[in-house]
């Protein structure tokens, strides 16, 4: 655990989501930890039961899931902003630590491309404000 902390230090410690992180986690206790990091495993459970119920990653099903997602994060953790979302989506695709703790309970493709989603509707926006 030590060893993502440090990375997550050296990525992201001069964000103002790491400070809030920071603050917001401060003083929690063994038991709030495990209650947070639950929940979000139960939120990756229901989407790999999404899948398995072949729902489409764009079905209103998947959707509430992603939105229960940001919102665990948000309570929990930090502000879960749509850019920060998606730079998520991103990071659970590509670094197999993330990928495999998730893909425990069944892959999980829908989370991984609604995520993905909003990765392209944020470059999007981003294209357009320089135009």
């Amino acid at each position: 655990m030590k060893n993502y902390e440090t990375e997550a230090r050296s990525r992201w410690g001069n964000t103002d989501a790491y400070r809030e992180h920071e603050q917001k986690t401060k003083n929690y206790t063994k038991e709030k930890w495990s209650e947070a990091n639950d929940g979000m495993m139960a939120i990756f459970a229901k989407f790999a039961a999404c899948k398995a119920s072949s729902a489409s990653a764009d079905s209103a099903k998947a959707q509430m899931l992603v939105t229960k997602l940001q919102a665990h994060i948000t309570e929990n953790y930090y502000t879960c902003t749509d850019e920060i979302l998606a730079g998520l989506g991103k990071m659970y695709i590509a670094d197999e630590r993330f990928k495999k703790n998730i893909d425990k309970y069944g892959e999980v493709p829908s989370l991984h491309l609604r995520l993905l989603r909003f990765t392209a509707e944020n470059e999007h926006k981003q294209i357009q404000s320089l135009s």
